[in-house]
């Protein structure tokens, strides 16, 4: 048996206008870091279609400004479908690396954007998603809202994959939820590069006993178009996006990371047994809950706005 596995996460920064172009700056960040052995990458929040970072869409309260409904228009149509192109570019550089690989996208789907987490296995191309249950403070005004039909683990030689996203790693009952599920490789996927993001990060692996990845953007202010407003400033150099991505331990010890130096891949070695060694003294979901005082109830049934009668239990 293979005891270690190397992982990676992918701190780079997207073409925020050009899905295209940064699914190809995927693929060549894929077959790098498979060509150093890596059996799993994790890429930032909105890799694929971008993170529009210090936008407001002409948004003030009660306001809906023309210029921002033609800003909305173009983030839109810089966003993905998950039977395009840019899906297959990445499920094409999967298969040859025969690597897993966890990518943020802005998927679109009808009239509406979501910020969402893809999840590719070299042998099976695109196997599921995680769509973000609560974008953050203004990225209500682009993004809906995931329901809980999207809220998996994958099973891998590794350990069981799945993905929380940026601030979703806040949310408690999100958490205990994907403890349950058994997850060990703890994804996230973030455009938060704060300090106080590490620290978070840390309790999480403690908190669940796995290991964690997180991948931020390192971006600056000319990957955007000229016209992408920005209120950090407009000078070409001006960092949008700091970085900060890490691997960590399911004991809370730093692998990797964190990373504030540009864009990089960050490699480090797992072993899946590091999960039950650090579950002998705390399983949050097991020896060390008290399900007679404390229970949650998850409701992962799909949220359609429109459900016709004649396809209602039909499968």
């Amino acid at each position: 048996m293979v005891a270690r596995w190397k992982v990676a996460v992918a701190q780079f920064g997207s073409i925020p206008d050009n899905p295209i172009a940064s699914a190809r700056k995927a693929a060549g960040i894929i077959r790098q870091a498979a060509s150093e052995g890596a059996k799993l990458v994790v890429f930032p929040e909105a890799f694929l279609g971008g993170y529009p970072k210090g936008a407001s869409f002409g948004c003030p309260v009660g306001v809906r400004k023309p210029e921002g409904r033609q800003a909305y228009l173009q983030y839109y149509n810089a966003a993905i479908d998950l039977t395009g192109t840019e899906v297959e570019i990445v499920t094409e550089a999967i298969a040859a690396a025969e690597i897993f690989v966890v990518i943020g996208c802005i998927e679109r789907d009808g009239g509406t954007l979501y910020c969402t987490a893809l999840f590719f296995d070299g042998k099976n191309g695109l196997v599921g998603k995680h769509r973000k249950l609560m974008p953050t403070a203004g990225e209500r005004l682009i993004w809906g809202f995931g329901d809980g039909s999207t809220m998996s683990v994958f099973d891998t030689p590794m350990g069981r994959v799945g993905a929380v996203i940026c601030w979703e790693n806040y949310m408690p009952m999100l958490r205990m939820h994907m403890y349950s599920l058994g997850i060990s490789i703890y994804c996230a996927p973030t455009a938060d590069d704060r300090d106080s993001w590490l620290p978070s990060m840390r309790h999480i692996a403690l908190e669940g006993r796995c290991h964690v990845l997180t991948a931020c953007q390192y971006l600056t202010r000319d990957a955007y178009p000229a016209d992408h407003e920005s209120s950090l400033g407009n000078q070409p150099d001006t960092v949008m996006m700091r970085g900060g991505s890490a691997i960590i331990d399911p004991l809370g010890n730093v692998l990797a990371g964190p990373h504030f130096g540009g864009e990089a891949i960050l490699y480090a070695e797992i072993d899946p047994d590091d999960v039950q060694r650090g579950k002998f003294d705390f399983d949050v979901v097991g020896h060390y809950g008290r399900p007679d005082i404390f229970q949650l109830t998850v409701d992962d049934r799909p949220k359609n706005t429109v459900n016709p009668l004649s396809t209602i239990g039909k499968g």
